[in-house]
């Protein structure tokens, strides 16, 4: 009889397991995939650890996360500094003095302000939508050319049908600084995150090629305490109708250069070009192989069977979300976390800091 069968070996299993394991807790971890780590698997093709569900940078500013997750693997120093091409014109992200000087040549912070500002007058009163708020926040040319095309791929809907909220915390800096995030701590792990992931669960019963949803029954019998990262629509078998998410397929290519686009990522923010970014992975960890592996993104509508990536955060799923939370909080022997179970975008620091709390719930 096991303690805990957790099911998923994504970034909140992991580190439930591993924590309850070091308490003396039992614990069996069920994947349905054939590989350990959920979204921030990496798969090495190459001697490159390529990012197989899309990129992830870990950024934080908890110096107690990030001495955590220290323990299982050395970062390196890793700074996302995205591109943005639109037509064949490359720009900085995030939105910085040096996107605004591309996009106006304009050198200072003033000038920028004044265009800005005079451009945001079209807005009259709170932004009520993405548009507005994106127009709100950098202007109607910049919205134009690197936001309008990027978001309607990404969401599959037009911008002024999309709420305001998406892009509140878009960065938005009047100095000349190409680090997408402002966490004090970020990079990428040594060896790739599989390589973290598998330390993590060292010494921890794992059985992959399992959907635990398919026979619940029998694993129920197999433990005291059920932890469950999956869709909760998919574990209260949709009875309140499917919630909706954005999924994302990968089309992944070997070239025989040593360098593609001299960038990890870059973004396709024209909408005449069918993906939303290419990734070439060697650049997370400089990479110096031969060849080198990319892979282009596209942002497609989510359907059963195809896997979940970002939720559809809009009043309509959130109010099927709240039934479907009410739910979770009635059965009391299943504890439901992590970024689908939750309905939310984690980012991965977060994610931690959930199933750390989570294991103090279960422990105090």
């Amino acid at each position: 009889m096991y303690d805990y069968i957790i099911v998923g070996s994504g970034l909140y299993g992991a580190v439930f397991a591993y924590e309850m394991k070091k308490r003396g807790k039992k614990c069996l971890v069920l994947e349905k995939r054939e590989h350990i780590g959920g979204n921030i698997y990496t798969e090495e093709i190459e001697g490159i650890n390529v990012h197989k569900y899309g990129a992830h940078i870990f950024h934080t500013s908890n110096k107690k996360t990030w001495d955590y997750i220290n323990q299982f693997a050395d970062f390196n120093h890793f700074i996302n500094s995205p591109l943005a091409n639109y037509q064949g014109e490359l720009y900085n992200l995030p939105f910085n003095m040096n996107t605004f000087y591309k996009m106006w040549g304009k050198a200072t912070p003033d000038e920028v302000a004044a265009i800005i500002a005079e451009q945001r007058k079209e807005i009259k009163g709170a932004p009520q939508n993405l548009e507005e708020q994106a127009i709100s926040l950098v202007g109607r040319d910049v919205y134009e050319k690197l936001i309008k095309g990027y978001t309607q791929k990404q969401w599959g809907r037009p911008c002024d049908t999309l709420p305001a909220f998406i892009i509140r915390r878009l960065p938005v800096r009047y100095t000349y600084d190409n680090n997408y995030f402002s966490d004090r701590y970020q990079g990428i792990p040594g060896g790739g995150y599989t390589k973290m992931m598998s330390k993590m669960l060292d010494g921890i019963d794992v059985k992959l090629g399992t959907d635990y949803l398919e026979n619940r029954e029998k694993w129920r019998q197999k433990g005291r305490k059920i932890v469950y990262t999956g869709a909760i629509d998919a574990y209260f078998d949709y009875c309140f109708g499917a919630l909706a998410y954005r999924s994302v397929r990968f089309e992944t290519e070997i070239l025989e250069k040593s360098n593609y686009q001299g960038n990890a990522v870059v973004n396709y923010t024209d909408i005449q070009v069918p993906y939303t970014r290419v990734i070439e992975h060697k650049h997370f960890e400089f990479g110096t192989q031969p060849n080198t592996v990319i892979s282009r993104e596209y942002s497609e509508e989510w359907q059963l069977g195809m896997e979940p990536y970002y939720p559809v955060n809009d009043a309509e799923n959130e109010a099927i979300f709240s039934k479907y939370k009410t739910l979770a909080n009635q059965t009391p022997s299943i504890i439901f976390g992590g970024r689908l179970a939750d309905y939310k975008y984690y980012d991965m620091d977060k994610v931690i800091e959930l199933a750390l709390k989570h294991v103090a719930d279960e422990t105090n």
